[in-house]
């Protein structure tokens, strides 16, 4: 039986649905330093994913899942982990953390954060 492909779970410290998208959206642009969301502030500008991290994971050989954390936590009610988060999931096990929260919140840009996805996915796992 083949084992299941690895699969990027990107994990964002917000909840889904459009009126939080517009809440966040106006939080992040009048008081940025209290967004609690450091991979949305990194990835995406007022409503959009930027450009180099779509063009990024696009070019990443595996399956890419995103959550907010009230998803998140229906698909995999018995994992904590601290928000936002990138996980690894690989051959059908459970998704092991990738890029920690306080590394998110500690990132500069969103150079920084390719470089450091590239680098865990890169090393030994």
């Amino acid at each position: 039986m083949p084992s299941a492909p690895p699969r990027l779970i990107l994990v964002y410290n917000a909840d889904s649905g459009w009126q939080n998208a517009v809440k966040d959206a106006a939080w992040k642009v009048v008081r940025p330093a209290t967004y609690p969301c450091s991979l949305c502030a990194l990835t995406y500008g007022w409503v959009a994913m930027h450009g180099r991290w779509r063009r990024f994971l696009d070019g990443l050989a595996m399956a890419k899942v995103f959550h907010h954390k009230d998803d998140f936590a229906a698909a995999f009610p018995q994992m904590e982990v601290a928000l936002p988060a990138i996980l690894l999931a690989e051959a059908g096990g459970a998704p092991r953390v990738l890029v920690s929260a306080a590394e998110l919140d500690a990132l500069a840009d969103l150079h920084a954060l390719i470089a450091l996805v590239e680098a865990r996915l890169a090393g030994p796992q």
